[in-house]
């Protein structure tokens, strides 16, 4: 790592979200300037309006701003894990790109992960969430069902603000929806979690892009197989060259 490099990358995976970019880029620049050298990745992810040039003409504002595409959507976590595996910082903090996640809150998420290296992951749970009553149902079905099975002590898994170290996320197993098991594969691997409320902000311009299956009935598999996982390892080894 040279002096150059950033301390913290923020990855922000998008979808057709051309008209909240540039607030959302002025926000995390606000809060972490003079803080953290720091680099923002955007993935744009398969996008069809706008949202490409937009990026290209704030990249040519703000030399710290990156961008990674995908010719065409991939989902959520894949672009995630393009933006991270992108990422040149140890640390990486993630939000949703439509604006929802205030960045405000970035700086507290660092700081706790930074506090303790014995945690794996700061994860955002949301309060206040500016949704409709359907999604809120089946975003509580959905960390309901998962707590009871995986038993990971997170009741909002699916907030896009979390802070983790960069190596441990992509030692990861991957897999699409991972982002909604982070906790408990975190956990697998032998970190703690810790945890910051968060204020949910809503929605300024567009619709939501991730359609609601991956909240329930795909999950489903997924919880399957994030359970066997984690019954598949019996301890984490201790490494010592000794």
């Amino acid at each position: 790592m040279t002096s150059n490099d950033p301390a913290v990358s923020v990855v922000v995976p998008v979808r057709n979200e051309a008209a909240n970019i540039a607030p959302l880029v002025g926000e995390i620049a606000a809060a972490l300037q003079g803080q953290w050298p720091f680099e923002v990745v955007y993935v744009n992810d398969g996008s069809s309006d706008g949202t490409e040039d937009e990026l290209k003409r704030l990249m040519g504002l703000h030399p710290w701003l990156r961008r990674v595409r995908h010719k065409q959507s991939c989902g959520q976590s894949a672009a995630v894990r393009s933006g991270v595996k992108a990422a040149r910082a140890p640390l990486v903090v993630t939000l949703d790109g439509d604006g929802q996640n205030d960045p405000a809150f970035l700086p507290a998420l660092l700081r706790a992960l930074q506090a303790d290296e014995r945690l794996g992951l700061i994860a955002g749970q949301r309060v206040g969430r500016k949704a409709t009553g359907f999604k809120k149902l089946q975003s509580r079905i959905a960390n309901g069902v998962r707590n009871a099975i995986l038993r990971d002590g997170t009741r909002d898994s699916g907030c896009g603000l979390k802070a983790f170290r960069r190596d441990l996320f992509l030692g990861l197993p991957y897999f699409d929806g991972l982002h909604r098991f982070l906790p408990a594969l975190v956990r697998r691997d032998g970190y703690g979690i810790g945890y910051v409320d968060v204020v949910d902000r809503p929605r300024a311009h567009g619709v939501s892009n991730y359609g609601m299956w991956d909240r329930l009935w795909v999950g489903i598999l997924d919880l399957a197989g994030v359970w066997w996982l984690i019954r598949r390892r019996k301890r984490v080894p201790e490494i010592s060259e000794d």
